[in-house]
């Protein structure tokens, strides 16, 4: 039997689904259609442009612990292709990846082009036709025969589809998948950094701290890791992770919410005033402003002095039991009140979607209408920072490729 597969969507989970069944079954037509004119938008801005392929974690428990949403589905999937298989798979076409510090993985030449042009190379070598500006406005299926209109009244048929749209930020835009009789989890924003007008912090913006650690007040949730200070508030890491595990608390806030910064993780206030009262012997005839023990950074010390009422020229000898108090507790437990979030560009993520228990993590094929399937973001599945959500993008993407070949035999 041949066939024809169409793919809605020219990101990173259309490419991999378009280009791995056309290369399993030669047989099988495949069309990548694109809303927009741009391919591969997300893999050419991530990562400040060179593009976060995946994450060096090779134990699927903890991989799946990195999505907030989705984690059980993405370890049944990651069975069939892992971090492994995506670093093999990019090394087969002479694409090396490596490995940096935070365990993200790049590129070797640091270019997410590299990725872009092996991905268009696979397109080339397997036929795999494409068309731009090609928005999907209505699909259902007759006979058999999925009916696909788009913009400018054009019609497409095909045996098979693969919805890889990517995330939709409004619920109305998922209307033509509720028509096939699919349900949607409300989308929220996801990885988003956090905004505190008019305070004084935001001066110091462009300092970072390498490991601190993110409470939200009155939750459960926390990350540690670097945090930058930012004109409008806070970002890094720490940041991202938290607004995406919080997502749908934090919308549900209406993203006005207080949190609590320990920029010292490996202290509590107990230990760090045991320290203090160390400082203060061997330190005794240095200023603090001058002599700052903890390894923080200088301008940052000089804010948590001053928001302490600590006089910058006090000699750590001369430093009140009350001064101390409030300096720890601010280093330990700094409190800032949240009202509103900034999108992080290069990593917009949107929570929410097709809901999973619709969808078979072993196929990637709807439990609802055969011969339809899902990869990427469309689905109710995403990742922190580091990779997570390429990762899912390449697994969802090879497990509906090599479904949909295997089933057009």
């Amino acid at each position: 039997m041949t066939g024809k597969l169409i793919v809605i969507g020219g990101g990173a989970a259309g490419f991999f689904c378009a280009v791995n069944a056309a290369r399993m079954n030669s047989s099988l037509k495949v069309i990548i259609l694109e809303k927009t004119n741009k391919l591969l938008s997300k893999v050419k801005i991530s990562g400040g442009g060179r593009c976060n392929v995946t994450h060096a974690c090779f134990n699927i428990d903890e991989m799946s612990t990195n999505y907030p949403r989705g984690g059980r589905f993405v370890r049944k999937a990651f069975h069939q292709f892992f971090t492994t298989d995506t670093i093999e798979w990019f090394k087969e076409r002479g694409i090396g990846l490596k490995t940096e510090s935070d365990g993200r993985m790049f590129p070797v030449t640091d270019s997410s082009q590299t990725i872009i042009d092996c991905l268009l190379r696979e397109v080339n070598k397997f036929s795999v036709d494409i068309l731009v500006n090609a928005e999907v406005k209505a699909l259902e299926k007759r006979d058999n025969i999925f009916q696909l209109e788009l913009s400018g009244r054009r019609r497409l048929a095909a045996d098979f589809v693969c919805i890889a749209s990517g995330g939709y930020p409004k619920s109305s835009m998922f209307d033509w998948l509720k028509d096939l009789g699919h349900s949607i989890e409300q989308p929220v924003p996801s990885l988003f950094t956090f905004n505190i007008p008019d305070h004084p912090v935001t001066q110091l913006m462009g300092v970072s701290v390498n490991a601190a650690k993110v409470t939200l007040i009155g939750t459960k949730l926390e990350e540690t890791g670097p945090v930058l200070i930012t004109h409008w508030g806070l970002s890094g890491p720490a940041i991202l992770k938290l607004s995406a595990r919080g997502a749908r608390e934090l919308s549900d806030k209406k993203y006005d919410f207080r949190i609590s910064i320990n920029w010292l993780p490996e202290d509590d206030e107990q230990t760090l005033a045991i320290e203090f009262r160390r400082f203060r012997f061997d330190l005794a005839s240095q200023k603090l402003i001058n002599k700052n023990p903890l390894g923080i950074p200088h301008r940052l010390w000089e804010f948590l002095l001053d928001l302490s009422l600590v006089s910058k020229e006090k000699r750590w000898a001369d430093l009140a039991v009350k001064e101390q108090n409030r300096l720890v507790r601010n280093l330990c437990n700094c409190e800032f009140e949240i009202k509103g979030k900034t999108t992080f560009k290069e990593e917009f993520v949107t929570a929410g979607g097709i809901k999973l228990t619709e969808i078979d993590p072993n196929t990637m094929m709807s439990k609802k209408i055969p011969n339809l399937f899902f990869a990427g973001e469309v689905m109710d599945v995403d990742g922190v920072t580091g990779g997570f959500n390429f990762q899912h993008a390449w697994t969802s993407g090879y497990i509906a490729a090599k479904s949909i070949a295997a089933r057009s035999v």
